[in-house]
């Protein structure tokens, strides 16, 4: 007897699961105990610290906490987004037309890998845990909203980023 194609029958998709499970709250109170930790830092010891550095540093320090917000308010942006998704206030479509207003990318740190690991360790530490978790949430965005038809995006290796990225990993 022939079966025609039902809604049950179609694939089950592991990212969509993934985005609904535990471990995408965990991900998500993770994410959002990084903004809180990264503005107390920021407003608090951080503050200080940036004072007492020499001029280079200091610009990094500035540079890569201009970064670290931004990276963290995207990644919490996104973290809403797909929250709103798992309690039904938003479809999927709805979400993927609200994630085009949130630039969701990989971004580099700022400073030059000599010049980063002189920056307070705190400042790296957070840098660090956001750029992890970042890759994480990129992952998963690719996951979820990626169109199957299209072939994944790769990015051009250039041998001198590749080394960098080996020594910022290191500091990391």
């Amino acid at each position: 007897m022939a079966r025609t194609k039902s809604e049950d029958d179609k694939p089950v998709s592991f990212a969509e699961r993934l985005a609904a499970s535990e471990a995408f709250k965990a991900m998500f109170r993770e994410g959002m105990s990084l903004v809180e930790e990264a503005a107390a830092y920021l407003d608090g010891p951080g503050r200080e610290e940036a004072k007492a550095l020499p001029r280079a540093e200091s610009l990094a320090y500035a540079a890569e906490s201009m970064r670290l917000t931004t990276r963290l308010m995207q990644l919490a942006s996104w973290l809403l987004l797909q929250r709103a998704v798992n309690e039904g206030e938003l479809t999927t479509d709805q979400a993927a037309s609200e994630k085009r207003k949130v630039k969701l990318s990989y971004q580099e740190n700022a400073a030059a890998p000599e010049v980063f690991a002189r920056l307070p360790k705190a400042l790296r530490d957070l840098v660090c845990e956001s750029t992890r978790l970042q890759a994480r949430i990129l992952h998963l965005d690719q996951l979820l909203y990626h169109d199957p038809g299209a072939p994944f995006a790769t990015p051009a290796a250039s041998p001198v980023e590749e080394q960098l990225t080996l020594l910022r990993a290191a500091f990391c």
